[in-house]
């Protein structure tokens, strides 16, 4: 089985920038598409991005387009998400997860399993 564990987050002003890590254990992550999402106090877990893993085609939400980057390097058994320019609603805890199979087909529909996540918060 497929198990991913966050890092990355922190406490960071607004516009600063923030790279957090997905790494997978037990097996390699190489032919999963691999999904980030977010969950803010008080509001329902939301899909962020996703990269698949039969194209590396790439999905982002609205809210991040532009300012994050999802990246994987299947030697490192690692997808980044690099976010740029943050703002406090990016405020939230972020995890990682397998929507299942190789493409983002319906990621943000993912409702699996989570690890603890990291949480990034945006403060002055």
């Amino acid at each position: 089985q497929l198990q991913l564990v966050e890092s990355g987050g922190g406490l960071v002003q607004p516009g600063e920038s923030l790279r957090l890590s997905c790494t997978a254990t037990g097996r390699t992550l190489e032919y999963f598409a691999i999904g980030w999402f977010r969950q803010a106090p008080g509001k329902e877990r939301e899909g962020v991005s996703c990269i698949a893993a039969n194209d590396g085609s790439t999905y982002y939400a609205d809210s991040v387009k532009g300012r994050f980057t999802i990246s994987r390097n299947n030697a490192r058994n690692t997808v980044y998400l690099e976010m740029n320019s943050l703002k406090p609603e990016d405020t939230a805890v972020y995890y990682c997860a397998a929507p299942g199979g190789d493409s983002c087909s319906g990621y943000d529909s993912f409702g699996g399993s989570w690890g603890q996540g990291t949480q990034v918060t945006v403060s002055s």
